[in-house]
């Protein structure tokens, strides 16, 4: 017998990001944020850490975090260092010179 493609009517949409598997959800002192890591093979732009104002060189691997409630919008997303991201709590975003 062949596979039915229809959607279950009963079975609610998965929510984009965590659920996905493409980003996973952290909550911290600062709030609840999604976060997907970017290997290196895939980070093709130069961006710049929030956490440590240096920048986030093509070919590194990084963080992409954004604000998880319903606020939080691609503008939204930043490119953060993983020790930049998880010392956070610890210290507070540099300002841009």
């Amino acid at each position: 017998m062949p596979r039915r493609n229809r959607p279950d009517p009963g079975r609610r949409a998965p929510e984009m990001g965590a659920s996905m598997g493409w980003a996973r959800a952290e909550a911290g002192q600062d709030g609840e944020w999604l976060v997907r890591s970017v290997p290196g093979a895939q980070a093709t732009k130069e961006y710049r850490c929030p956490g440590c104002d240096h920048e986030i060189r093509p070919g590194t691997p990084h963080l992409v975090v954004w604000p998880a409630d319903e606020t939080g919008s691609v503008a939204d997303r930043r490119h953060w260092h993983r020790p930049c991201w998880e010392a956070r709590a610890r210290r507070r975003p540099s300002q841009r010179r």
